[in-house]
C-alpha cells in the first residue's frame, strides 16, 4: 500500500517536471518567432531607410544639377532629370526669390515715393527762404517738433538750418581771425563760409556743409542768427569789450559775443542788403550738476556777468542795426521760458522740450511775420 501511495507521487512529480518542460519549450517558440518578426520588420525597415537614402541623395543631385535653372529667368520652367515637374524645395526657392523681387520692388516704390514727397516739398510754392545759424537750440531737433521746423511751418518758409550743436557765435581765446588759416566752426566761420572767405571743407559731414552746397544764398528774406548759451557757459567769452565803469578789455572784439553779432551782422548785409536779419538772444537758462541746482540766467555768473547780460547784450547789436532791418527777438525775457514754466519747456534746464519749442518758436516766427508783412 506504502509503495503504492509512492509509486503515484513519483509519477505525478514527473508529469509536473514534464509540463514545465513542454510550457518552456512553447515559450521558447513563441519568443524565437517574435525575435525572427522583429528582425525581419527590422531589415525591411533598414532595407526601407536605405532605398529612401539614396533617392534622397538623389534627388540632392538633381537640385544641385538644377539650381542654375532656379536662378537663370531666361530659362523655361526646370523639370527634374526624368521629366518629373520640378521637386517642392526648388519650386519654394522660385517663389522666394520672386517674393524677395516683389518685395525690392516695393522698397522701391517706397523710396520713389518718399523722394517724390521730398521733391513736392522742395518744389511748392514757399512765402519766404530763410537761413539758420545757431547751436543746439535750433540743431538738436530737427524733426517737426523742434524750433527750426515750427518757424517753417508758421512762416510757410523754406529754411535752410546751418545750426551746429555745441558752436559759439565768438572765437575763442585760442583761435585766430585768419581766413588762410580758419578753423573755427563759430558763427563767424559760418557767415565767412556763405560769402566765400574761407575753405567751406570744415564744414564737410555736417547739416551746414551740405547747405553751403546747396542754398541760393542770394534768395534769402532772413537770416536768423541764435547763440549765446555756450559763448556764456564757456566761462571764456565775454559779453563785450566793454565793462562797467568804462574799462576795456584787452581781446579783439571778435573773441567776444557782442562782437561777433556786429561782425556777422555787418558781413550779411554788406553781402545781402535785402535780406532781413533776426537775432535770437539766449533764453532762460537753468544749470545742474548731477542733479544738483547750481544757478540760472539770473544768478549764475562765469566771470563775464550772468546770461541775462548777454541776452541784452544781442538785443545792443539789433538796436545799433535797427536801420538797417535787423530784428531782435528776447528770447529770454519775452519768450515765456522762466522759473515757473521751466519744467514745462525746458528738458534738463537748457534745451526745450517740444511745448517749449514751439512757444518759443511761434514768437520768433510773429517777429519775422510783421516785419515781412506789417500791414497783415
Amino acid at each position: 500500500m506504502t509503495n503504492t501511495r509512492k509509486g503515484r507521487q513519483n509519477v505525478n512529480i514527473l508529469l509536473a517536471v514534464l509540463i514545465g518542460f513542454c510550457v518552456l519549450a512553447i515559450i521558447e517558440i513563441v519568443y524565437g518567432q517574435a525575435q525572427l518578426k522583429v528582425e525581419r520588420e527590422r531589415l525591411a525597415l533598414e532595407e526601407q531607410n536605405s532605398q529612401t537614402v539614396e533617392e534622397l541623395k538623389e534627388e540632392w543631385r538633381r537640385l544641385q544639377e538644377g539650381s542654375s535653372v532656379v536662378t537663370s529667368q531666361s530659362e523655361p520652367e526646370a523639370v527634374g532629370s526624368e521629366g518629373e515637374p520640378e521637386d517642392a524645395s526648388v519650386k519654394t526657392t522660385t517663389q522666394t526669390d520672386e517674393a524677395a523681387g516683389d518685395q525690392a520692388a516695393a522698397n522701391g516704390s517706397s523710396e520713389d515715393k518718399e523722394k517724390e514727397e521730398k521733391k513736392d516739398k522742395d518744389e511748392r510754392r514757399y512765402d519766404m527762404q530763410i537761413v539758420i545759424l545757431g547751436d543746439s537750440i535750433m540743431d538738436g531737433d530737427r524733426s517737426a517738433s523742434g524750433a527750426a521746423d515750427i518757424i517753417g511751418e508758421q512762416l510757410n518758409a523754406k529754411i535752410y538750418n546751418m545750426s551746429m550743436g555745441g558752436t559759439t557765435a565768438a572765437l575763442m581765446p585760442n583761435e585766430q581771425y585768419n581766413f588762410a588759416t580758419w578753423d573755427s566752426r563759430c558763427l563767424m566761420g559760418v557767415v565767412n563760409a556763405i560769402v566765400g572767405n574761407i575753405n567751406p571743407d570744415i564744414f564737410d559731414g555736417y547739416a551746414a556743409g551740405e547747405v553751403l552746397k546747396t542754398c541760393d544764398f542770394s534768395k534769402t528774406d532772413y537770416f536768423i542768427i541764435e547763440y549765446g548759451v555756450n559763448d556764456f557757459l564757456t566761462g571764456q567769452i565775454p559779453n563785450s569789450r566793454y565793462l562797467e565803469g568804462g574799462d576795456t578789455l584787452a581781446i579783439d572784439s571778435t573773441h567776444t559775443y557782442t562782437g561777433a553779432l556786429e561782425d556777422a551782422v555787418n558781413r550779411l548785409k554788406e553781402r545781402f542788403p535785402n535780406a532781413g536779419i533776426l537775432i535770437i538772444g539766449p533764453h532762460y537758462c537753468q544749470v545742474f550738476s548731477g542733479g544738483t541746482f547750481i544757478g540760472d540766467g539770473y544768478s549764475l555768473d562765469y566771470g563775464y556777468g550772468p546770461l541775462i547780460t548777454f541776452a541784452r547784450g544781442g538785443g545792443y547789436i539789433a538796436d545799433l542795426y535797427k536801420e538797417d532791418g535787423v530784428l531782435y527777438f528776447n528770447a529770454f525775457e519775452e519768450s515765456g521760458i522762466d522759473a515757473e514754466t521751466a519744467d514745462d519747456y525746458l528738458a534738463d534746464g537748457i534745451h526745450m522740450t517740444p511745448l517749449g519749442a514751439r512757444v518759443y518758436a511761434e514768437k520768433a516766427a510773429s517777429i519775422i511775420r510783421n516785419d515781412f508783412a506789417p500791414e497783415e
